[in-house]
């Protein structure tokens, strides 16, 4: 008798432990939202939902907030937000060459930020030492407006095994079997979250921004390399081993220029902003006139995104057939893609993304040319709302998910 009470006990816990998830996931879409409507779009009883309300208000999760409007009964009901003061979730990316960092609360409002660069010839030890003193700063800042740290995660350009948190190869980094999640740990004495950047990137667009409410959605993020996440039945779909979605390494051209990654010819060989400055160089040796050798001075090594967006911008032929040449290769891909994958949503970010009103119209032609027309017209491309910071907006998230999964652990 006692073991079947345990056992009842157990699978109790475990139903209310589901129930304050539910609670929390319908809070975090819904609010300001009364405990009666809450009842109404779970399908718990009131008895039920006020005691899991009253639980999280205990455990500060979420707080009330005056009363709203009268409803058909004549009453007013007092409605219910998250308490963005809960807890404070720090997240990161370490990039080729940069550094980025945030601080947010509960309620994913951004209340700190910073970003560095970074010499890519600098040793691991270095850049982890880097990113561990940011990470650092940035729960100090956390803290000082939230009562908790609900976690860190952290974005790295390469395969991560998510057992055990090792970075498995960023051809880009130069970098191989690095246990990047036990070196920040030891650093920062918290739980680590760590995933490939593109990964976080699809949940970050997913879970908090242009991506949201769809369940099949395809992210393309082009920048020093070019990585991709998939979203697919309203979850990061990783692959068996958990390191797919490494689309900038589909062979596009068997002879092409080599990738970091030992291929040749990989999409990302045609689409990041070294293919956008090798093409700017290429039409610059063959005699083109461009502004864009008076703004560097005429060293092309200081080229960058921004530069060679103003400069199509102006109206500079090299630049805009550069970003002509990448968005076709783009549009070629991403067609490929939404063959095989049939998306609701294609996604595109990274740095690159700053020049997207030159990218999309070779985009659009491709995808005329190259994707079946019973794919094409399911599929909708756009930019990513978070753009640059989509990463670090997926390790919130990634954060943020594990918390509502698990209040009562937190």
């Amino acid at each position: 008798m006692s073991h079947q009470t345990r056992y009842r006990t157990g699978d109790q816990a475990l139903v209310r432990q589901i129930n304050l998830s539910v609670i929390l996931h319908h809070l975090r879409e819904n609010a300001p939202i009364s405990r009666a409507a809450l009842a109404e779009i779970t399908g718990l009883n009131k008895t039920t939902v006020s005691s899991l309300v009253n639980e999280l208000i205990t455990n500060q999760f979420v707080r009330e907030i005056g009363l709203g409007a009268a409803g058909m009964a004549g009453r007013r009901a007092m409605l219910l937000k998250l308490n963005p003061a809960a807890g404070c979730v720090i997240s990161g990316e370490i990039g080729v060459d940069f550094i980025s960092v945030i601080a947010a609360d509960f309620a994913a409002e951004v209340l700190w930020r910073h970003q560095v660069q970074i010499n890519p010839a600098m040793s691991q030890e270095a850049i982890v030492d880097q990113a561990a003193a940011l990470l650092r700063q940035a729960t100090e800042q956390g803290l000082s407006a939230c009562r908790t740290l609900l976690g860190v995660a952290v974005g790295v350009p390469g395969l991560v095994d998510q057992a055990t948190g090792t970075l498995l190869f960023a051809p880009n980094l130069g970098w191989k079997d690095v246990p990047i999640r036990t070196l920040l740990q030891q650093r920062l004495e918290a739980p680590v979250f760590v995933d490939n950047e593109a990964n976080l990137a699809v949940l970050g667009e997913h879970y908090l921004g242009v991506a949201r409410g769809y369940e099949e959605v395809l992210y393309v993020s082009a920048g020093v390399g070019l990585g991709g996440g998939i979203i697919h039945n309203g979850q990061v779909c990783r692959g068996t081993t958990g390191v797919g979605g490494e689309l900038g390494h589909m062979t596009m051209d068997p002879n092409g220029e080599q990738c970091n990654c030992g291929n040749r010819g990989c999409w990302e060989t045609q689409v990041s902003q070294q293919a956008l400055f090798r093409y700017v160089k290429q039409a610059i040796d063959q005699g083109q006139p461009s502004q864009l050798v008076d703004q560097v001075n005429g060293d092309l090594s200081r080229l960058t995104v921004p530069l060679v967006a103003n400069a199509a911008r102006a109206g500079d032929a090299v630049a805009l057939e550069a970003l002509d040449i990448v968005g076709h290769h783009l549009g070629i891909g991403i067609a490929s893609l939404v063959n095989a994958l049939n998306p609701e949503m294609v996604v595109f970010g990274g740095i690159l993304s700053l020049a997207w009103e030159f990218l999309l119209p070779a985009v659009t032609e491709e995808m005329q040319k190259r994707a079946l027309r019973w794919n094409r017209e399911a599929t909708q491309v756009v930019l990513a709302r978070h753009g640059f910071d989509a990463c670090i907006m997926g390790g919130l998230a990634l954060v943020l998910q594990d918390t509502l999964r698990e209040p009562r652990r937190t």
